[in-house]
């Protein structure tokens, strides 16, 4: 499909100002979030394990852009430095040709049952995806995963799924679907709709602590 402009890819945060990774449309890299601008930082992935192939771990960053800490927030501040001064993002990845490749925060990291890593990110995105699907978030039961998710209930019922029978046909037949995409250790063993839709943050980020 042609839009008519350029697509680039970057990964930044405000206390970066705000740029880590940047990528122009000529050499994107599929899945990265941008090669690391090495002019103005450093870029660490700190306790790396491996996961599928790859060395896995925090990204963590330093460099002149790198901001000094938060005004008036010694804690806030601590917190986000380690004791060697890099900076901790929060999100989870690793760097092949000097290009990052995220895969997830690691507060919404999940253990699978013999402890492997699983990134819901990953998951929800393939969920979102599907037809019906507004949103959708994956919690963990007694080690099983289970997909939430907020359904467009107009777009079922006018193609004639009206009951709640249907509509969880619908929803099953559509897990079994994203199970083929996904590892084994990280299937996902039933699907439930919630009423309405998911309580969000001012950054449109669902509040995942609210739902379990």
């Amino acid at each position: 499909m042609k839009i008519g402009f350029p697509i680039t890819v970057g990964y930044g945060m405000t206390e970066c100002s705000p740029i880590i990774s940047y990528t122009g449309n000529r050499q994107f890299l599929h899945h990265s979030a941008g090669r690391i601008l090495h002019k103005i930082e450093e870029v660490r992935i700190d306790g790396a394990q491996s996961i599928e192939g790859k060395m896995v771990g925090e990204v963590q960053v330093r460099g002149e852009n790198v901001c000094l800490g938060y005004y008036k927030n010694p804690q806030a501040t601590a917190d986000l430095f380690t004791e060697d001064g890099w900076m901790r993002t929060g999100d989870l990845g690793y760097i092949e040709q000097d290009t990052i490749f995220l895969r997830g925060r690691s507060k919404a990291m999940l253990l699978g049952s013999n402890g492997q890593n699983i990134y819901p990110e990953e998951i929800e995105a393939k969920l979102a995806m599907l037809p019906y699907v507004n949103d959708a978030i994956l919690v963990q039961r007694d080690k099983r995963l289970v997909a939430l998710l907020s359904v467009d209930r107009a777009a079922l019922e006018k193609d004639g799924h009206a009951t709640e029978e249907a509509i969880k046909a619908i929803l099953d037949d559509q897990r079994k679907q994203v199970n083929t995409q996904i590892a084994s250790y990280a299937q996902i063993a039933a699907m439930e709709m919630i009423d309405g839709e998911f309580e969000k943050t001012p950054k449109q980020s669902i509040k995942r602590y609210l739902y379990h």
